[in-house]
């Protein structure tokens, strides 16, 4: 894939719907309780004053000619605009730092001033020295600018597919300009990388991935890169980059900016080694300077915002935007046959970017008999059959086509082996037989099987998150003389267990966002923790969000509704509950061969759950094939673009 390809994927992706790139805020707010929010706006305020509070504001082209919404090229600023940032910045109180400043600050050598403010700018285009550079001077701030060394370099006779035309040398930055911004001693250079600005093949079906980040696929040899293989190509590209920074400027880079935010702790270990111990995200706003500088929160400046629209990213306040999600099977697009497969995951997208969500739980495992255990894998891995080499490909497209975050959903402990020895010693002799297959977690054995299966997921592919699936339990009955006796103990030996999980999916994956599914019965009734091994504000306390399982055909309520508001209370008397807490609704009635439930009544339940307070909404299951709940039902109860008006 072209520079230009990779580039209008995640530009998609990113701006619609907060994926890495996170500008406008999509989903729509549920009703506040003010009982609930974390700190007040004093607070927050006092908060973004404290010495080791940073922002980093990303730019990336500044051009006179800007339109000012739908430019072609949708990371350009105009002048006016970046003149305008500058002023407004220096108004209200803002002091622009240094990258040595923020060194210099995690070392506990100096404090960073209030409000402080890094500017960046990425990928060494010209106007950083024609139209940038001059207002930096005039204001007398600092700014670190990151450069494609590759494209420093250019050859006159070669270009570069940048999104809304073919960039030449001359559109980029010379070495000459380089040397003059840097001895005004304004300017520091980072690395953004030398050849890594480019999208590789990520699978056998053909689809594209940041460079930096992808196991490349080998069409082909028809097997992918090894960890050594991938490790040893972007080390040979990091060296090369910091190297001619070097030798032409005199001074080794601090810091690289990982072209579309794309990174893992594996690649932070090369940059470290190189020198270069400073990374940068694109998920956040602000952050507090820490010793770990890896992965620094930058707010993209994106669709060239007015004052007014930067004033309001930065004080808009996140946590009031809710979840919005489907969580969707992948055993409903995979097929034996390629064109069926290919209609269906087609259909799925469409179905996706109708309805606006803000993000889909996709299956990464295949449980095609229905019993809530893996029985194989929808990516490679060490560990189960691979099924179908999919969850990339549906990941990837639900990212890049329809504007989605996604969570990759899998089991906890329900996974059948296929040593059947083994799995015979492991699983969990459960007294109900009707109960799910799990595994013990309290033998090495499982941590280490699962473990690896919960890597080779994050090394397959993009995914922003984790969704623990509702098999992570344990009855008071089960394990006796192995689990500990106290249910509280029970619920912490599985959230360290999930905890471990996200360490091994971490290594190729930063940030995750973890979920954790929890059934209803332990927040209705706390005592059932005995049969659970499960608690509202245990969980809470431990995962980003909590998915409760609000599902009262399920649990066999005669009164739905009332049932849903006993819940709510419940959660809203947990710490953080409702900020934390996602209801995650039922669309069918499995007592009754998955008749589905009316979408007047689901309206219902969700206008009430918004009256309530609650944030986040989500569904189980999503069939896109049949277009059950159908469409304009789906968009109108669980649409991040807003309730119950839907953005065009």
């Amino acid at each position: 894939m072209s520079h230009a390809s990779v580039r209008a994927a995640l530009r998609r992706a990113f701006a619609a719907a907060l994926l890495a790139l996170p500008l406008a805020a999509l989903a729509a707010p549920a009703a506040q309780a003010p009982e609930d929010k974390d700190y007040s706006a004093a607070e927050a305020a006092q908060r973004e004053n404290r010495g080791d509070q940073l922002l980093v504001l990303s730019y990336h082209d500044v051009r006179d000619d800007v339109a000012r919404k739908g430019d072609p090229d949708a990371y350009a600023v105009s002048t006016q605009n970046f003149a305008a940032h500058l002023d407004w910045l220096a108004g209200h109180g803002y002091h622009p730092v240094a990258l040595s400043d923020v060194i210099k600050a995690s070392r506990g050598e100096k404090k960073l001033p209030p409000k402080a403010v890094l500017l960046t700018f990425d990928d060494g285009l010209r106007s950083i020295y024609t139209h940038v550079f001059p207002l930096l001077r005039a204001y007398n701030y600092p700014a670190l600018m990151a450069v494609v060394t590759g494209w420093v370099d250019l050859p006159r006779d070669q270009q570069v597919d940048y999104g809304p035309r073919m960039f030449t040398h001359d559109d980029f930055v010379t070495w000459d300009q380089l040397r003059e911004m840097q001895a005004s001693g304004l300017i520091e250079i980072a690395s953004h990388s030398d050849n890594l600005h480019r999208g590789i093949t990520s699978n056998p079906q053909g689809n594209t991935m940041p460079a930096a980040i992808t196991r490349e696929w080998d069409a082909k040899a028809q097997r992918y890169e090894t960890e050594a293989q991938y490790l040893e190509r972007v080390r040979r590209d990091l060296a090369a980059s910091a190297d001619k920074i070097k030798r032409e400027l005199g001074v080794s880079p601090q810091s690289v900016v990982w072209p579309y935010a794309a990174y893992n702790s594996q690649t932070n270990d090369l940059a470290d080694k190189l020198g270069m111990t400073v990374t940068f995200d694109l998920e956040g706003r602000h952050q507090t300077v820490g010793r770990d500088l890896h992965g620094l929160a930058r707010l993209l400046v994106f669709d060239n915002p007015t004052v007014k629209d930067l004033t309001y990213e930065l004080r808009h306040d996140e946590e009031l935007d809710g979840v919005r999600a489907l969580q969707v099977d992948l055993d409903y697009v995979y097929d034996a046959d390629p064109a069926q497969q290919a209609r269906n995951l087609d259909k799925l997208i469409e179905r996706v970017k109708q309805v606006g969500p803000s993000h889909v739980f996709l299956q990464a495992f295949a449980d095609p008999d229905g019993n809530g255990s893996a029985d194989a894998m929808y990516f490679p891995n060490r560990q189960l059959p691979m099924r179908a080499d999919l969850y990339n490909r549906v990941a990837w497209q639900l990212k890049t086509r329809a504007n989605v975050k996604v969570f990759a959903w899998l089991p906890v402990l329900g996974f059948e082996l296929p040593d059947k020895a083994l799995d015979a010693q492991l699983a969990i002799k459960a007294s109900n037989p009707a109960e799910t297959h799990r595994l013990n977690p309290f033998d090495p054995r499982t941590r280490e099987i699962v473990s690896q299966i919960y890597e080779d997921l994050a090394v397959s592919g993009y995914t922003e998150g984790l969704l623990f699936h509702d098999d992570a339990l344990l009855r008071d009955d089960e394990l006796r003389g192995i689990a500990p006796d106290a249910p509280a103990a029970r619920t912490q030996a599985l959230i360290d267990f999930t905890h471990a999980l996200t360490r091994a999916a971490g290594k190729w994956r930063p940030k995750l966002i973890t979920v954790r599914n929890l059934f209803a019965g332990p927040v209705l009734q706390p005592k059932s923790e005995a049969w659970f091994a499960q608690d509202l504000a245990a969980f809470n306390n431990a995962y980003d969000y909590t998915a409760v399982m609000a599902m009262p055909w399920m649990e066999n309520s005669r009164d739905p509704q009332r049932w849903i508001d006993q819940l709510v209370a419940k959660v809203k008397a947990s710490p953080r509950g409702l900020s934390r807490t996602i209801f995650e609704l039922q669309t069918v009635d499995w007592r009754d061969n998955s008749k589905p439930i009316p979408a007047a009544q689901l309206k219902r339940i969700v206008h009430r759950l918004q009256a309530d307070g609650a944030r986040h909404l989500a569904w189980y299951p999503d069939d896109f094939i049949a277009d059950r709940p159908s469409t304009a039902d789906a968009r109108e109860i669980l649409s991040a673009r807003g309730f119950p008006y839907i953005e065009k």
